[in-house]
This record gives structure tokens, C-alpha cells and sequence, in this order.
């Protein structure tokens, strides 16, 4: 298995990081075509917009560009389906969710050189334009729409609660390293939901390379070791998250896991 470390991701585009992340995931994962593809559509991109002179409307072109004529789309019938997460096919099917579409987009534009940028915001993948010395302008990658700080807010409001508020921090930014942190959990979870355990099984692997002894994420190591069979080692993963967090209140119903695992473990033997 890959070992990947920040400064791998740092040093690379977004969809490029992410195609490094989807390779160690699931070996399957066609990179040189992904990024052959990827190449493609920056060339295709440069001709199709070489008649605009002015920036803004260049973007504007790219956009329709992208949306409409490549008809880039959010997968909104299989939101959770796990091959959104993974570039390859995102660039074949031409579906995907904010962060695999974001990643796209974003990887094209910043090699036409518009400003642009990408944003972890509470609920979804965000995309940020900043022309400069204006007010920066948010772009919902899941459909290419313009998104207002008053849609922002009710979206934060929707995700944190009433009391929630908008501020700075949730609109900057985020290195690439973080995006991926995100990224290989949205993946985990679509490939639990689609019962794909050995590819679980790496996102889970990956993820403690990260954060070693992350209990949550041992715990989450010691379901699929369960799904797969291999009881001892999920009983471990088990104790271990027990161990760590007892206050936790999934702590006391994996106590009771654990004992009927014991007893069934005893039992066959």
C-alpha cells in the first residue's frame, strides 16, 4: 500500500492528490488515463476559450463550459455511491459529488489561471473565486451555481443549529492535505454503506497513517474486521476504542459486543 504524507498532497493539484489517494485505495484506479483526460480537457478548454479576452467572462465560459457542454453534473440519484469518490470514474461518467466535481474544476481553472481556490466549508465542498481587490464569490461545484453568504448562512444554520454563525474561518482556504483527510472518510463511509470491506479496510489503514491510534477510527477498523470475519482482531480494536473513550456512549454498547464476541470466540473453541 501507498504511503502518503502531507507534503505529497502539497506538492500537487487537488485531483491529482485525490488520484494518488483512489490508487492506494483501490489499485484498479485508472491514473494515467484520469490524468491523460484531465490534460484533455485543459487543452480543449484553452481553445474553446481563447476568443475571451476579458477574466471574468473567460470564467463564465468555463463554467458553461464545464456544466453544460461536458455536462459535469452532482450525482443527486446516487449521492453516496462510492465511484463519486473516485476521479477516474467521476471523469468517465461525468457525475460525481462538491469535492470530486470541485476537484476537477478546480484543477482546470488553476491551470488556466483563474484564481481560484478550495473551501471545506461545514457542509459540503465549496469553490472560491477572488478577483482581485473584490469581494470573493462562492461557487457550489455539485451544480456550478453562484451561492450567496445568505445561503451560506442558512446552510450552517441547517448543518450547527439556530444559534449557529457564519464567520471567517469557515470560508478559507484548505490545503490539500486536509481536503484528502476528508476526502478518504467520505469514501470509507460510501464503501461501508456498499458492504466493500477489503476497500474499507485500506481507507481505514490509510487513515492511521495519518493519525495514528485514532480511537475512532480503530473502532470503525474493528467493524470491518468483524464483517470480515476476523473476530480476534476486531475484539481488540473494540477494547482499544473502550480503553480510550469510556464516556464515550457507543463505549458501553461495544462493551456488550465484546462479551457476546467472547463468549461465541470461547464457545468455538
Amino acid at each position: 500500500m501507498l504511503e502518503l504524507f502531507d507534503e505529497d498532497f502539497d506538492a500537487m493539484e487537488l485531483a491529482e492528490g485525490a488520484l494518488a489517494l483512489n490508487k492506494a485505495v483501490n489499485p484498479h484506479t485508472q491514473v494515467d488515463w484520469a490524468q491523460a483526460e484531465l490534460d484533455r480537457l485543459v487543452n480543449e478548454a484553452e481553445l474553446a476559450l481563447a476568443h475571451e479576452i476579458n477574466e471574468k467572462q473567460r470564467f463564465e465560459a468555463l463554467l458553461r463550459l464545464f456544466y453544460y457542454d461536458w455536462q459535469f453534473q452532482g450525482d443527486r440519484d446516487s449521492y453516496f455511491r462510492s465511484e463519486n469518490g473516485f476521479i477516474d470514474q467521476v471523469l468517465e461518467h461525468r457525475k460525481g459529488i462538491p469535492v470530486s466535481l470541485g476537484a476537477v474544476l478546480l484543477f482546470i481553472a488553476r491551470k488556466l489561471g483563474f484564481p481560484l481556490s478550495g473551501v471545506t466549508f461545514p457542509t459540503q465542498f465549496l469553490l472560491k473565486l477572488e478577483w482581485y481587490g473584490e469581494k470573493p464569490i462562492y461557487i457550489n461545484p455539485f451544480d456550478g451555481e453562484l451561492v450567496s453568504e445568505h445561503t451560506l448562512r442558512a446552510w450552517l444554520i441547517g448543518h450547527k443549529g439556530p444559534l449557529a454563525k457564519l464567520e471567517s474561518k469557515h470560508l478559507e482556504p484548505t490545503d490539500n492535505p486536509t481536503v484528502i483527510g476528508r476526502w478518504l472518510a467520505l469514501l470509507k463511509s460510501a464503501l461501508l454503506r456498499e458492504e466493500r470491506y477489503t476497500l474499507a479496510l485500506k481507507c481505514t489503514d490509510l487513515a492511521l497513517t495519518f493519525v495514528p491510534d485514532d480511537p475512532y477510527e480503530i473502532r470503525d477498523r474493528g467493524f470491518i474486521y468483524q464483517q470480515l470475519d476476523c473476530h480476534q482482531i476486531a475484539l481488540s480494536d473494540y477494547q482499544f476504542f473502550i480503553d480510550q473513550c469510556p464516556d464515550d456512549p457507543a463505549a458501553e454498547l461495544l462493551k456488550n459486543q465484546v462479551n457476546a464476541m467472547s463468549q461465541t470466540l470461547v464457545t468455538l473453541h
